[in-house]
């Protein structure tokens, strides 16, 4: 099979899904593995995943990347599925698919995930954890179900998320993003609020302050929840919330560079 072709893995006992992903490994003498974690409703054929894709293996690195369930080329259904559903699959991949040293790399929801993977694997499998080298975030969007989705909604989007299980957020990238009912109230389950974290390693934030999705101000927060010793937030002055333009690519490629 050669690198980078598509390929699937069965995640899950109780709520199986088929989870595609694309993995090419570390080059011979190369550097860490990238693993890639995709923000909501994106897939691992986005601007930023594929330049990537081109970029890792040239320059030492594998790279790793998959789609949730209900996104891209992975089964299971959007509407029911959950952060918990994307964290097991994500620990899942991390765990069975790579191998070494890795750079885990989240763009907004997937920023989420990635600090969500670091704190799971720091608690329930130590060793595991200690091959994440370092987390670089692009937007992220850490207690997005709570902080960015819920208490932004209208008390009439509320309401009708909790009597009729679901309600239609408007989007600017394309068809209005149904949120569930489920994916609020599991999302509860995993929040930062509640304690400090310390993550023992860098964490390298790109954020674009022309970014409405999440806020600046919500980024900057982030110290207050994850030790801010480890932070190291780079903000782009006329960035949106992609950041996928050739020069934050670059920014991006460069990012990595320090960390490993």
């Amino acid at each position: 099979m050669s690198a980078d072709e598509l390929q699937f893995l069965e995640v899950g006992k109780d709520k199986p899904r088929r989870i595609a992903y694309r993995h090419q490994p570390t080059p011979e003498g190369g550097k860490a593995g990238i693993i890639w974690l995709i923000g909501l409703k994106s897939d691992m054929l986005s601007t930023k995943a594929t330049a990537l894709s081109e970029w890792a293996p040239q320059n030492g690195y594998g790279l790793t990347r998959f789609d949730y369930s209900g996104h891209g080329e992975s089964g299971g259904d959007y509407m029911q599925a959950t952060v918990g559903d994307w964290l097991e699959e994500t620990r899942t991949i991390f765990e069975e698919i790579t191998e070494g040293p890795q750079i885990v790399i989240g763009s907004s929801t997937g920023g989420h995930l990635a600090l969500l993977l670091l704190r799971q694997l720091m608690r329930e499998a130590p060793d595991q954890a200690k091959r994440i080298k370092a987390l670089v975030l692009i937007a992220p969007a850490w207690d997005l179900t709570e902080e960015l989705i819920w208490k932004e909604m209208t008390p009439e989007m509320q309401a009708e998320v909790m009597e009729k299980g679901v309600t239609y957020r408007p989007s600017e990238y394309g068809d209005p993003l149904p949120i569930t009912k489920v994916f609020i109230e599991e999302g509860k389950n995993h929040v930062f609020t509640s304690e400090m974290f310390d993550p023992e390693r860098p964490i390298h934030i790109l954020q674009g302050l022309q970014d409405v999705d999440v806020p600046p101000e919500h980024t900057r927060k982030m110290r207050e929840v994850v030790k801010a010793d480890w932070i190291d937030l780079h903000e782009v002055p006329d960035g949106d919330h992609r950041l996928s333009r050739d020069e934050d690519l670059e920014l991006l490629f460069e990012t990595i560079k320090k960390v490993g």
